[in-house]
């Protein structure tokens, strides 16, 4: 009896945890820059990897990936990559430069992550005992000796560095709902475009945002990090109105029911395509 209640104490701990969006949290270490640095990080590997297997011309606008048929060769191509990566010091680099590298490795990693483990369902059934409740919190590379895993990418060096809401829609969680993985490596020169680009392509998307009737769905993106985007729901939808597609009437300040999901199923075609 005593067994089954530390079981149901820690089961309970474990759903409360899951459901807590990590914060944004500055790891100090990483906030430095050398903005008289021309130099140019080389992104060509990812992109090769990029160019043969993300298939970005779905009828239904989800930029898929063919984990599947990634060749020995092409695995060993992503490897040398983040190798590469991982070799280089980002704090050396301008900050134009950092913002590339910290997209780019957080995508390549993603996908060796997955890729390690395929086949699987969904990126959230890879789990340590360090990281219960999906890959994201296992250190899986280390950088100027420092030990990170992909929430330390995302959430202590990119959103809090750069607070740029668009961080969102720029790195990819192997997973339909997310947004997508852009077929273009992120580069000094065109991460702004691409940044632009996922915002308009996620929020314009029924995944990102869709209205029906006087009900707002949204992803949960907006639910887990909505002060990311504003300090209330209309804030919210005040920056969701500079995306919207076209062809939705969104009045930002009308009093919508808002609704929240996510689908967590890995981006991938389906077998019979």
């Amino acid at each position: 009896m005593f067994i089954r209640f530390i079981y149901f104490v820690m089961a309970a701990s474990i759903s409360l945890s899951a459901s807590a969006a990590p914060s944004s949290n500055l790891l100090t270490f990483w906030d430095a820059s050398d903005e008289t640095n021309e130099q140019v990080v080389s992104h060509a590997k990812w992109q090769t990897i990029l160019d043969n297997y993300l298939v970005s011309d779905t009828p239904d606008g989800v930029n898929l990936f063919k984990y599947g048929e990634v060749s020995a060769a092409d695995r060993k191509t992503l490897q040398s990559y983040l190798q590469d990566l991982q070799n280089t010091d980002p704090r050396k680099l301008n900050k134009a430069e950092q913002f590339a590298y910290w997209v780019n490795m957080y995508n390549a990693l993603t996908i060796e992550v997955v890729l390690d483990e395929y086949p699987v369902s969904s990126i959230r059934k890879i789990r340590f005992l360090t990281s219960p409740f999906g890959p994201w919190d296992k250190n899986f590379v280390e950088i100027a000796g420092q030990k990170l895993s992909l929430n330390d990418i995302e959430h202590r060096i990119l959103r809090p560095i750069w607070q740029d809401p668009r961080i969102h829609f720029a790195v990819n969680c192997a997973s339909i709902g997310c947004p997508n993985l852009m077929p273009n490596a992120f580069t000094s020169s065109n991460s702004e475009e691409l940044m632009e680009a996922a915002a308009f392509a996620f929020i314009g998307h029924s995944r990102g945002m869709e209205l029906d009737g006087n009900t707002l769905k949204l992803s949960s993106i907006f639910d887990w990090y909505g002060g990311d985007f504003g300090s209330n729901q209309l804030e919210i939808n005040d920056y969701l109105s500079g995306y919207v597609a076209d062809d939705v009437e969104f009045d930002p300040e009308a009093d919508y029911s808002v609704e929240f999901d996510y689908n967590w199923s890995l981006n991938e075609p389906k077998k019979d395509e």
